[in-house]
């Protein structure tokens, strides 16, 4: 029989137990619109993040545990000062959705315009940012192959140059966002040529929401140092039937 020394299980017992690493604290731009909902819910309910706070335009009550709104000026990005000392944030997402008008939740939210990508990026890296996620939309069966994969635009360069530890792209595919004609002569062609929207192949037709926010909370979690772009086809292959394990391991391999 095994004895034990008092003297020894008191020293143990005096000793500090090992610190949990801190959890991450996430800062999000646009949590709007049916697709920023979605990934606002994603990552405030997967407890990961220490704390969530959401960029708005004016105060509201945020009704979700653990999230809290952030307040910024009216002012753009470029001009914002810097998040206090005490409440920085390591990881950053940026949507671009606009908020639905009869959610008033979503009107007092703060929804960046793309062209505000690079300023509120080099804000985000002020606040203590070093993971960077941007969903970025487009309208299916636009974008080019040679940018599906990489940096599409002189913004986006910009971004990669902040030096982030990790920064991702996911593009994710839209039903194409037209004005309605008002001559009936454009109606009557843009009826037409509707039908070419049939020849869209499936890998880059839009997915709903939740499979968008799936992949971006995996990629939050599982993408290694490094710049990671998520093309329309591989968005498509995550949102099929047991295909996101697979499409992170082909991606971010």
């Amino acid at each position: 029989m095994t004895t034990v020394n008092p003297l020894q299980a008191l020293r143990a017992a005096q000793c500090p137990a090992p610190r949990a690493a801190a959890l991450p604290r996430l800062l999000l731009a646009g949590a709007t619109g049916a697709l920023g909902n979605e990934v606002l819910n994603r990552l405030a309910g997967g407890q990961r993040y220490a704390q969530v706070r959401v960029l708005a335009r004016e105060p509201y009550a945020a009704a979700m545990r653990g999230v809290q709104l952030q307040q910024v000026p009216p002012a753009e990005p470029a001009q914002w000062p810097a998040l206090a000392v005490h409440m920085p944030a390591e990881v950053g997402v940026v949507m671009f959705e606009p908020p639905r008008t009869f959610h008033q939740r979503e009107r007092a939210l703060w929804t960046p315009e793309p062209q505000q990508l690079k300023a509120l990026a080099q804000w985000m890296r002020g606040c203590g940012v070093q993971t960077l996620a941007v969903v970025l939309p487009h309208d299916m069966g636009s974008l080019p192959q040679a940018i599906k994969r990489g940096l599409a635009n002189l913004d986006e360069q910009a971004v990669a140059a902040l030096g982030f530890e990790r920064l991702i792209f996911v593009r994710s595919a839209r039903a194409a966002q037209r004005a309605t004609p008002r001559h009936w002569l454009q109606r009557v062609a843009r009826m037409m040529f509707s039908a070419l929207s049939y020849m869209v192949p499936d890998q880059e037709r839009p997915v709903r929401p939740l499979h968008v926010a799936r992949l971006v909370d995996a990629a939050l979690q599982k993408a290694p140092p490094g710049i990671h772009v998520a093309a329309p086809e591989l968005v498509w292959r995550a949102a099929q039937r047991d295909g996101l394990d697979a499409a992170l391991q082909a991606w971010l391999e």
